[in-house]
């Protein structure tokens, strides 16, 4: 019985966005796979992804942290900093731990979205490795923190641990020239299922009305809705911690829906640069309205790629702020649809780890970079 280990990040839910396809992909191909998760997100958000019928051992541990945010939008530098150089004075003893674990749990294969510790100690422990995402936190480290005079070994140390194992870049993806291994694989996206009318029906509203999904992402942003105009015929979807008591409003908890159903189901999204919604809207045909992110590098190559496979139109920090979007919406609703881009990076990136794996020979169509 072939054994996977798949570390996911928590920094958001767009690294488990691009995850779970993939395993749920995988554990068709091999039924009888081990699979061992590990991840700071809550198990009940895995499990809301996953195949039905899909049983894994968890780990509720979360082995990097990316970036510690202010809020969705903005990074808190000195508290990254000060956690970069924390973790860096317990790496050799969390690489030597993850070794153990590894070796004593016989695990087979590593995939990492992105974590570079069990990267680095699936090396030691002489256990293929696969890093699957569209960025790298050895990249993005550098991008911020290159010029301080502390950063060069923990730089180093981030980039040793990706480059001993393979990378599956995503589409889309930053460029990543300091690693050698590296594989392009196509978009990552779950599909779900049109339920337009059950939705209005569900919400309680006329069926021509609009609905808009607010979808910011795992880390928390409160916009103040209370104060935005209302839109004729417009409902919108936001988090149910933001109690907003208006009857234009509704919370997305409540419902309980997958949420590329609810992707599917709506006339357009609010969100930020993030792999995991731009990539998910675009590969089920929904509209985006997107604010940039202050100073994020990898949102560049996201938000191109967004503009050549859906509808988008980009807003700004004070028009979102004040919820006038009314005019941004019908620019976006009028232009015309395009061609959904199909997912195929799920099968590659299956079909990969499955030969790592020992479990499956097939035609994978990555390319090497």
């Amino acid at each position: 019985m072939p054994h996977l280990f798949v570390d996911i990040s928590s920094h958001g839910f767009g690294h488990l966005a691009q995850a779970a396809p993939v395993i749920n992909r995988l554990t068709a191909m091999l039924p009888n796979l081990h699979l061992t998760l590990r991840s700071g997100l809550p198990e009940a958000r895995i499990r809301q992804r996953l195949a039905a019928g899909i049983t894994f051992d968890f780990i509720p541990t979360a082995s990097d942290f990316g970036f510690v945010m202010l809020d969705a939008l903005r990074i808190d530098f000195a508290a990254t900093a000060a956690a970069y150089r924390t973790a860096s004075a317990d790496f050799l003893k969390n690489a030597d731990a993850d070794t153990r674990m590894l070796t004593q749990g016989g695990v087979d294969c590593v995939l990492s979205d992105i974590a570079f510790v069990p990267l680095a100690a699936a090396t030691r422990a002489g256990i293929p490795a696969v890093a699957m995402c569209s960025l790298n936190w050895a990249d993005l480290f550098a991008y911020y923190f290159g010029h301080e005079p502390w950063a060069a070994t923990i730089h180093a140390e981030m980039l040793a641990a990706y480059r001993g194992a393979t990378f599956l870049r995503t589409t889309p993806g930053m460029p990543m020239p300091a690693l050698a291994d590296i594989f392009t694989i196509g978009p990552l996206a779950a599909q779900g299922r049109e339920r337009r009318h059950e939705l209005r029906q569900r919400l309680g509203i006329a069926p021509h009305t609009r609905v808009v999904l607010v979808a910011l992402g795992g880390i928390p942003l409160r916009l103040p809705v209370e104060s935005w105009p209302k839109l004729p015929d417009t409902h919108w979807l936001i988090p149910a911690a933001w109690r907003a008591a208006s009857p234009d409003f509704s919370a997305i908890e409540a419902l309980d829906w997958p949420f590329v159903d609810l992707l599917c189901s709506i006339d357009a999204v609010v969100t930020k640069p993030g792999y995991g919604t731009f990539a998910e809207a675009a590969c089920n045909g929904t509209p985006v309205l997107y604010q940039r992110r202050e100073d994020w590098p990898e949102q560049d190559c996201l938000i191109d790629w967004l503009h050549t496979n859906t509808r988008c139109t980009e807003v700004d920090e004070g028009t979102l702020q004040a919820g006038d979007l009314g005019p941004a919406l019908a620019r976006l609703l009028a232009a015309p649809a395009m061609q959904a881009p199909a997912p195929t990076g799920i099968a590659e990136a299956a079909e990969f780890i499955a030969q790592r794996l020992g479990g499956f020979t097939g035609s994978a169509t990555s390319r090497r970079d």
